[in-house]
């Protein structure tokens, strides 16, 4: 029976007493391992409000025992009630149930008197932090599992019709993947026995008691405890049926109010979902954030940590934009940042367009660090002519193995894929993060987003992988900031559909901010303010707007050293002018040099180019 393992204890919340426990060797009715709460411990005199909701059975077995006497009020401890003698229950978690008046991890929870947890003690079980899984039982044709047989019954199952019988628990993926290759040799595709093995390894070896299950039937989320060891049932016919013992919470959640990350998660293509990244939203549903607090001090979180469930509820906020960041970027107004910000939580996606030297990339990165508090929530990729899909989301890429330094092909992840997976780590999902593309329209975007066009627009949606055959969708708190420089003709390359996906906002020397971004930053670092009356003049010569010369060339040490804005202008102004008129036979240095310009300023001109006569 219970002789072969020590006494346990669980401390009951707010500092309570600690009652005592004895794992027996004996099967409930479902196949999950029996404990005994023995007689003499407290319970707690209350209940959370989701306990019916979450643990429906363990609810019914206390209101049953303190209705016939076997949990009752006590003088032993004032406040608390006694269960005055040995009740047996289906699991450990049952057994902690009943007492801490909550759903409990019983295998976590329930620790010998030197602190170690029930699941040390069990073949297949660990101590870690449980994970969560979705198992399909409900299908568009053929009976519903979950309906007729799961809740019935206290079980998950998955289909194995051809799998061999005896397969052992903590079974190795390598030796799995040789059953299905010779047990479903004729019935499945390579494809399927891939994803086969994925899932039977899930169930066999992966799965362990203490770990949250859910389903779907009827358009509703159902969420149960696994609470034993796998079993596989072969019926006559030879097919073969693998099942686990579960503690299910009848009262499901309706899809359609889920949060939008675990709803796409519960629409993959798969038996056996692993959905431990949304665990802390799963065990959060139909919890208060008081509850989820009380829930965290009584299973002794670190002082101060806040639970995970509170942490993933979090909604994506974007801080409102500062006047100190108005000075900082020496934009003419908070009303512009603000427009930024605002266009940037609407729409995902945003492009900065406009002539060289705007401050496009510099305004991208700036505006992305304070909108994500912090530099470490931003990442810059520059695209080329010869960027790809497999250059940007994943593709295969020769890799060389360390110690023998041969060269395969393997499935390599890219930026944009990389940056998504940080994106929705947990604990991160509510923090935005930042995505920045410099010179977006370099590179053929049909070719670069493939698929990903379709996420741009529909952020609530998944799509199947080009490469791994995965789902994949963005995550809410993923942004994306691209620059496009106008002189560069690949601009017409810029196709309707990427036009739909992105806000596009203009930075030239024609409009706010760039227009005054030079004479403000001259004024604000106490300089001569000739560089923006030059510009000024230069730029009212130049009839294309989109070859008009920014500010950011005009802002740098270099200019102000002995020389160095005739040096610039030689240099760096100037031939971006003979570029553009190239072929046309003007007078570069008569129309645009210094001398001219500075002539034109002394004098009060305000020149258009048309008609201009330098002479």
């Amino acid at each position: 029976m219970g002789e072969d393992y020590p006494e346990f204890q669980l401390r009951l919340p707010h500092g309570g007493p600690t009652a005592r426990g004895r794992l027996l060797s004996e099967m409930g009715t479902n196949g999950s391992q029996k404990m005994v709460v023995l007689a003499g411990s407290p319970a707690r005199p209350d209940v959370v409000p989701s306990f019916p909701l979450r643990s429906l059975s363990s609810h019914k077995l206390r209101e049953k025992l303190i209705a016939e006497g076997a949990i009752r009020e006590t003088s032993t401890w004032p406040g608390w009630l006694e269960v005055v003698q040995d009740v047996e229950c289906n699991s450990p978690s049952a057994a902690g149930d009943i007492l801490m008046g909550r759903s409990c991890n019983g295998w976590l929870e329930w620790k010998t008197a030197d602190g170690r947890p029930l699941a040390d003690f069990l073949e297949q079980v660990w101590s870690g932090p449980s994970r969560a899984w979705l198992v399909k039982g409900a299908h568009p044709v053929g009976p519903d599992l979950v309906q007729r047989v799961w809740f019935l019954e206290g079980r998950v199952t998955l289909a194995a019709p051809w799998l061999r019988p005896d397969v052992v628990q903590g079974v190795s993926k390598e030796q799995l993947r040789t059953f299905v290759d010779e047990d479903y040799e004729s019935t499945a595709t390579y494809d399927e026995k891939v994803q086969l093995v994925d899932e039977l390894h899930a169930f066999f070896s992966r799965m362990r008691p203490g770990d949250t299950v859910c389903a779907v039937s009827e358009g509703r989320l159902y969420i149960g405890e696994v609470t034993g060891s796998v079993e596989q049932r072969v019926a006559e016919d030879g097919g073969s049926n693998l099942r686990r013992p579960v503690e299910w919470g009848r009262e499901g959640f309706a899809l359609d109010g889920l949060p939008e990350e675990l709803r796409q998660r519960l629409l993959l293509k798969h038996d056996v979902v692993d959905l431990t990244t949304s665990k802390a939203i799963i065990d959060g549903l139909g919890v208060s954030d008081e509850e989820l607090a009380e829930e965290a001090r009584d299973t002794a979180a670190e002082s101060g940590a806040e639970p995970a469930a509170l942490i993933a509820r979090r909604e994506v906020e974007l801080p409102q934009p500062t006047e100190e960041l108005r000075e900082k970027l020496n934009v003419h107004h908070v009303d512009w940042l603000q427009e930024i910000r605002d266009l940037v939580e609407d729409e995902k996606q945003l492009i900065f367009y406009g002539p060289p030297g705007t401050g496009k990339t510099f305004l991208a990165q700036e505006i992305a660090e304070f909108l994500g508090a912090g530099r470490e929530q931003v990442k810059l990729v520059q695209f080329h002519p010869s960027y790809a899909y497999e250059d940007f989301f994943e593709g295969f890429r020769p890799i060389e193995d360390p110690q023998t330094h041969e060269v395969a092909f393997r499935l390599t992840a890219g930026p944009l894929r990389e940056f998504a997976k940080v994106a929705r780590r947990e604990g991160n999902r509510h923090i935005p993060h930042f995505l920045i593309i410099d010179e977006i329209n370099r590179a053929n975007l049909a070719k670069v987003f493939g698929e990903l066009y379709f996420l741009l627009e529909y952020r609530d949606r998944s799509v199947r992988l080009t490469y791994s055959g995965e789902d994949f969708f963005l995550p809410r708190n993923l942004f994306i900031i691209g620059t496009m420089n106008t002189a560069d003709r690949s601009i017409a390359l810029v196709d309707a559909a990427m036009r739909r996906r992105f806000a596009f906002v203009e930075l030239s020397p024609r409009i706010e901010p760039t227009a005054g971004l030079l004479r403000r930053w001259l004024a604000a670092e106490g300089k001569d303010p000739e560089p923006a009356d030059l510009l000024d003049a230069l730029n009212a010569r130049i009839d294309d707007a989109d070859f008009r010369i920014g500010p950011s060339y005009l802002m740098k040490p270099g200019v102000f050293r002995d020389g160095g804005l005739e040096r610039t202008w030689r240099t760096k102004i100037l031939p971006l002018l003979e570029e553009h008129h190239y072929g046309e036979g003007v007078d570069i240095e008569g129309r645009y040099g210094l001398p001219t310009l500075r002539r034109a300023v002394a004098m009060g001109q305000k020149e258009t180019s048309e008609g201009f006569d330098p002479e």
